[in-house]
């Protein structure tokens, strides 16, 4: 593979690598300008703007996950149905191993990393680094377009870092996406639900609707700042394999059909944006 230039171009999945689906991770970067190299096993052999960048990384990583963890909380004595709480513990303790997972590459980074971690331990609600995770659910559509929407952006960062030039993180992706699949599938089925029975199932269509309204925007927000360069740094580090606005739109383009098919509409892109 050709090194990049200074405006990296997005690098194909892997033929092996089907977007979504897992696989034994490989040991040589296979993209980037270090592409066919041994991947970077420890925090010493990175520089020191990838070194910084990976921390970054992980310490919003792990603030979403414990800030999930916090939003859904009360639902598990919430929830209609016991199947649903059920599922809520289930999502609450697939958070905390994701949180801790990104806690476990954090220590990689010594005095520095350990200091991320006591900070993170104390976030309360409202002090977390994006929008999405300072907002309450209010109703149980929150949840079900929470999952739906902001669950399915976490799955894009994760596929992102599939395969990825820093060994450690490469690992922990296989795991941790087939436990994010059972929260997507959970939020669209919460909203297909609540359309299809009308009131019998702990909500309405219109709820349904205003709630797509209040976390479609806020997932769009996640994917960060068209155009950013530190997004194209990444690529050409072998840590991410597409721009935020390349990520973005693969967004779009699967969750226009999804929520067609239940008979739900997305607002335009543009619609409450904060990030752009």
């Amino acid at each position: 593979m050709t090194p990049p230039t200074s405006s990296p171009t997005t690098p194909p999945a892997p033929k092996s690598l089907k977007e979504g689906g897992t696989i034994e991770p490989v040991r040589e970067i296979l993209w980037g300008a270090s592409a066919g190299a041994r991947k970077f096993e420890t925090a010493e052999e990175l520089s020191a703007d990838m070194r910084k960048l990976i921390v970054r990384l992980m310490v919003v990583q792990a603030d979403t996950e414990f800030a999930s963890i916090q939003q859904h909380r009360p639902w598990l004595d919430q929830a209609p149905t016991l199947e649903d709480r059920w599922i809520q513990a289930r999502i609450v303790a697939d958070e905390a191993r994701h949180g801790l997972q990104a806690c476990r590459i954090l220590r990689d980074f010594g005095e520095e990393g350990q200091n991320f971690i006591d900070e993170l331990l104390t976030k309360r609600e409202g002090q977390h680094k994006l929008d999405a995770f300072n907002m309450k659910f209010d109703s149980w559509s929150d949840v079900g377009a929470f999952t739906m929407f902001v669950d399915r952006v976490g799955v894009y960062q994760l596929r992102a870092f599939q395969e990825c030039s820093y060994g450690p993180l490469a690992r922990a992706m296989p795991l941790m996406l087939s436990e994010e699949q059972l929260h997507l599938n959970f939020g669209l089925n919460v909203l297909r639900r609540m359309v299809r029975e009308q009131g019998k199932y702990s909500g309405s269509k219109a709820e349904a609707q205003e709630a797509v309204y209040k976390w479609y925007p806020r997932a769009l927000d996640m994917f960060g700042h068209s155009n950013s360069e530190t997004s194209r740094r990444a690529i050409e580090w072998g840590l991410k394999r597409w721009t935020n606005e390349e990520a973005r739109a693969k967004y779009i383009q699967e969750v226009t059909p999804l929520m067609s098919a239940i008979g739900l509409e997305l607002p335009p892109e543009e619609f409450d944006r904060h990030i752009l």
